[in-house]
């Protein structure tokens, strides 16, 4: 599954949101997602990958999510 129907699914069952709504350019705020949900989804994404990640500065956009999502993905598969 790729970052991006991660974070819409999630975002549809937790918040209701409609995946039609969640694309890149798209704030988390607007969306309804406050710091707490975030790191939700971060750990949700983490333990699917039995991985952990340092957390950088906090995403401001869907598009920002899936980049950490990418790297955190990208790290796992490193050696």
């Amino acid at each position: 599954m790729d970052s991006l129907t991660l974070i819409r699914e999630f975002l549809d069952s937790r918040l209701g949101v409609s995946p039609d709504k969640v694309v890149p350019e798209a704030t988390l705020a607007a969306l309804g997602v406050d710091s707490l949900m975030m790191l939700e989804l971060v750990f949700e994404f983490e333990d699917r990958l039995a991985s952990r990640c340092q957390r950088p500065e906090e995403p401001k956009t869907v598009g920002d999510m899936v980049a950490l999502m990418e790297r955190l993905r990208s790290e796992k598969l490193t050696p």
